[in-house]
């Protein structure tokens, strides 16, 4: 646990190294304009499957603090991403980084032919996938925020607890998949495989407790050479790295939910009131 005190820093509202590089090319206006923020996970986990598939696209940075009107019409709790359709007349929308998944990874079977998920023919191998997402969504990532917004001794030993647990059940999911049908749900949990749905799931919260929770709560990524190999490969992957901003970003933004601070987001009083996440 952190021996800091807060010093009152503010989330960024602009994305800087390669992610800054990343927005600049795609600052064109395109049929799909995604709305982002350049802290959030659930935006990364959409940008780099964007970035994976090929789909084009135009980036418009918010603030989701503030929730512009252009925000709202895509996503009507302000919350991001958000995705405008403008393949339609009027244009469409889509908000929960779920459904945008959803619906790029289609779009993408019929554009660009790539994909995310093992082949259609496969579908024990697709729902194997579902269930390693399930457990990210449900489980891992509440983890990491009850873990994060710890205030005192025993809820942090707590929340590590939890949170290594959740990634114990990752890892075993993704140890059941190979045993039973291979590298082709593994992602790049296999040393052959290619980037997967579950990898872009999970892949912003990895990398958060490689930076905002060692830096505020200690952590430290569990032990052995095969989990230490797949986060390096994921987190070198050409779509992941693309769209990750320097590590101040990360800190500044994330103090407001290492010292808890009233009203952080609505993710965080979902947390601390035992709710789902919205």
């Amino acid at each position: 646990m952190t021996t800091e005190n807060d010093s009152g820093k503010q989330y960024h509202k602009s994305c800087t190294g390669d992610a800054l590089d990343t927005v600049k090319k795609h600052s064109t206006p395109q049929g799909i304009t995604f709305f982002g923020a350049c802290f959030c996970p659930f935006v990364q986990r959409v940008w780099v499957a964007l970035e994976y598939l090929d789909i084009s696209y135009y980036v418009n940075e918010v603030d989701p603090y503030k929730k512009p009107a252009e925000l709202l019409e895509v996503s009507p709790k302000g919350l991001v991403p958000g995705l405008r359709i403008g393949d339609f007349s009027p244009a469409r929308s889509l908000n929960e980084s779920t459904v945008i998944l959803e619906f790029i990874e289609d779009s993408a079977d019929n554009d660009t032919g790539k994909s995310l998920l093992p082949p259609k023919s496969d579908a024990y191998a697709r729902a194997l996938v579902r269930l390693q997402c399930d457990q990210i969504n449900r489980t891992l990532v509440p983890a990491f925020y009850r873990f994060l917004q710890s205030q005192d001794e025993k809820s942090v030993v707590s929340g590590a607890k939890d949170f290594a647990e959740s990634l114990h059940g990752l890892t075993s999911l993704l140890q059941r998949a190979e045993r039973e049908v291979g590298s082709t749900a593994c992602g790049l949990w296999s040393e052959s495989g290619e980037l997967s749905l579950t990898d872009v799931m999970v892949g912003p919260w990895l990398f958060r407790a490689t930076n905002v929770l060692k830096h505020y709560r200690g952590f430290v990524v569990p032990q052995g050479e095969r989990f230490r190999s797949w986060l390096e490969r994921l987190f070198m992957h050409p779509a992941f790295k693309s769209t990750c901003s320097t590590e101040n970003l990360y800190l500044d933004s994330y103090e407001r939910y290492a010292f808890n601070r009233p009203n952080t987001s609505q993710v965080a009083n979902a947390i601390n009131s035992g709710r789902g996440l919205p």
